[in-house]
């Protein structure tokens, strides 16, 4: 057996207060060795026992320990012998640097008196327990437990303690006086993906007032999660999370109209007319022209108060009905059913504004703008300076022209005409899809004129060229003064069979009594027709596409909701007939098998495409057979989706005969 490298003496346990190490001694001795009695016994009788300094008392005092254990003459004559020794006391000079003056240290130096002084005793230790003072600071022990623990206080403005501490020591808190500590905080960054983007400090307190408008939020897509990568080693029939539901870019879009559709204006000043209410103004500038109509317009969202349903309201500020008639002439307008026209729905006069208003009733379309909103005004750039939009590209000029007369053949096949052809009157609602606006309101405004048809059709002519040629040039129409000048610049930029359409509009026919018609203008650009319209159809295949799988979504949610309405009810709950026997309990292990598998080390298994892949096998009734277990894995039961469904089917039809609101099913 090897031995040890230390004494044997050094492994016993110590007894008594250690003897401190002094030079020359190679290995510290225990005090109750023989050794330390009989060579330090006249040294140890003047030490205090370091046992009872620390614990009070020294359980060796009776076995033989050479310390002195009175702790009473150790304080007295340690204290007269450290006074004696110290080098610097109260009564000692001060320390006196040569280059200071002394009149300055007079005014410096500590007096006398300061010994004296009585002992400094903490705020938040006043009404606990006292620190005890010089004279009987001897027999005191200190007591951590006796000292309350430090709460910090964020009452800044109270008339208590320093720390929010009052005279009692409690701290005084109070969370809706938060002012003045908000001023101190620093400024925190902003987070885009919390819940929350009220900063610490930016009220008084943690509730806004209610009575107080609040601005609404719009809502946050970019929390939405984006589509994964698309993988290429997947297998044809493999499919991805993202590809069972709506494209995120579709998605986005289709929820900022739905929000457009839905807002309100919260204390809002509009009127409310007799068969609208909630409305919302449309208009993004307050700066109003009469150039077009003669009337300022304004436009407004509003709900139909019959129906529900969503209109957009155009009111001409100040107009005065003369004629009965005049506001007849709308339900010509009625007749139109076009892809490119705003149908229009009625026209009445109201007060309500405080004036005598005309309104139009048309189809809402959210989110849409102008061809002016979306070519021809500037944008910010970099440093928010405006920068003009570039040129509108060939195909969706094209595009343009063929959607317009697409109108144009409508309205004039039922002896109409648009009369109201502008870059700010006509409309993009979707990806290079416009449609003629407010086209019936000129009918009404001017209808004592009484203009004949032929003349106000030529005059829409004259009117789509110059607004393609203010789409070719990025020039409002109120500046193209110069059209020759105006034809050279599009010339540059353009084809030449674009120039020649948009030169046939502008241009009266040589022949006097000739007249240009619709049908002529439709063969001349028939090439550029057939083109938009093959690009409509890939537009409806898209969605096409995008709805079948919304398709496959739906019928999975009315699966949902019928296995939901069956499983574990409420009121039939101990109803053994009902919850635990037959279909109801083959229905609620397969509730288990598609949404509550685990794996060996139970922990929970989401795979969407197992729980997708069941339940459009449910829907089918396939014959494929899956095993089902109790939870207590001692009953499995082979059964196929056929007989699921057949059994979903009776329990869901039992709900049905005892409830009187089964709707939609």
């Amino acid at each position: 057996m090897a031995t040890s490298r230390f004494p044997q003496t050094d492994l016993r346990r110590q007894v008594g207060s250690p003897r401190p190490k002094t030079r020359g001694n190679a290995a510290p001795l225990s005090s109750h060795s023989p050794l330390a009695l009989t060579s330090h016994a006249a040294e140890n009788k003047e030490t205090l026992c370091r046992n009872v300094l620390i614990y009070g008392h020294c359980r060796y005092e009776d076995q033989g320990c050479t310390f002195s254990h009175d702790l009473n003459k150790s304080n007295n004559n340690g204290n007269q012998s450290d006074i004696s020794k110290k080098a610097l006391n109260v009564e000692s000079p001060s320390f006196t640097p040569a280059s200071i003056q002394p009149s300055i240290l007079r005014k410096a130096t500590l007096p006398t008196q300061a010994a004296s002084a009585p002992a400094f005793t903490p705020r938040a230790l006043s009404a606990g327990t006292p620190l005890t003072t010089s004279a009987d600071s001897e027999a005191a022990v200190f007591n951590p437990a006796a000292i309350r623990e430090f709460t910090p206080g964020f009452d800044v403005s109270s008339q208590g303690g320093i720390n929010g501490s009052t005279q009692d020591g409690s701290v005084s808190y109070d969370p809706f006086a938060m002012a003045g500590v908000s001023q101190s905080l620093p400024p925190a960054p902003y987070n885009p993906y919390a819940d929350d983007h009220n900063p610490l400090g930016s009220s008084s307190s943690y509730f806004q007032s209610q009575g107080a408008f609040t601005t609404l939020q719009p809502l946050q897509h970019h929390l939405y999660a984006p589509a994964g990568p698309h993988r290429d080693d997947l297998m044809p029939y493999h499919r991805m999370t993202h590809d069972f539901f709506l494209p995120e870019k579709v998605r986005e879009e289709y929820q900022k109209k739905a929000e457009a559709a839905l807002q309100i204006i919260p204390n809002s000043q509009l009127p409310q007319l007799d068969n609208y209410h909630s409305l919302v103004a449309l208009d993004t500038t307050h700066r109003k022209n009469a150039n077009i109509f003669g009337y300022p317009s304004w436009v407004y969202k509003a709900t139909s108060s019959k129906t529900g349903h969503l209109y957009c309201l155009r009111r001409l500020e100040g107009f005065r009905l003369t004629n009965e008639y005049a506001i007849r002439s709308v339900k010509e307008w009625r007749k139109i059913d076009n892809a490119n026209i705003v149908t229009i729905h009625d026209a009445f006069t109201a007060r309500a504004f405080g004036d005598s208003s005309l309104i139009f009733v048309q189809d809402y379309h959210p989110l849409s703008k102008t061809l002016a909103e979306a070519h021809l005004s500037s944008t910010p750039g970099p440093g928010n300076r405006f920068q003009p939009k570039g040129p509108v590209p060939e195909a969706v000029m094209w595009a343009y022209i063929s959607q317009i007369a697409n109108a144009l053949k409508a309205i004039h096949g039922v002896n109409l005409a648009a009369r109201c052809i502008d870059v700010s009157k006509i409309i993009l609602t979707d990806k290079n899809r416009i449609r003629l606006n407010a086209c019936s309101v000129l009918d009404v405004v001017q209808f004592d004129l009484r203009r004949p048809v032929r003349e106000l059709q030529q005059e829409d002519f004259m009117q789509f060229g110059r607004t393609m040629l203010s789409l070719a040039t990025s020039t409002s129409p109120a500046h193209l003064t110069n059209l020759s000048a105006s034809m050279e610049q599009m010339s540059r930029s353009y084809s030449a069979e674009l120039r020649d359409t948009i030169v046939w509009l502008l241009l009266s026919p040589e022949q006097a009594p000739a007249q240009k018609s619709i049908d002529e203008f439709v063969r001349g650009i028939a090439g550029h027709i057939v083109t938009s319209f093959d690009q409509s159809l890939h537009r409806g295949d898209e969605i096409s596409t995008e709805l079948f799988r919304e398709l496959e979504n739906g019928r999975i949610a009315r699966l949902l909701m019928k296995l939901g309405a069956v499983n574990e009810r409420p009121e039939f709950d101990g109803d053994r007939a009902w919850s635990e026997n037959g279909e109801r309990y083959m229905l609620k292990l397969f509730r288990d098998y598609v949404f509550h598998q685990v794996d060996s080390n139970g922990n929970p298994v989401l795979d969407i495409g197992h729980m997708i892949r069941c339940l459009n096998r449910l829907d089918a009734g396939t014959d494929e057979k899956i095993c089902l277990t109790s939870r207590d894995e001692q009953t499995s039961f082979l059964i196929s989706y056929k007989e699921l469904k057949k059994q979903l089917g009776n329990a869901f039809g039992e709900l049905q005969k005892g409830s009187k609101h089964a709707r939609g099913f």
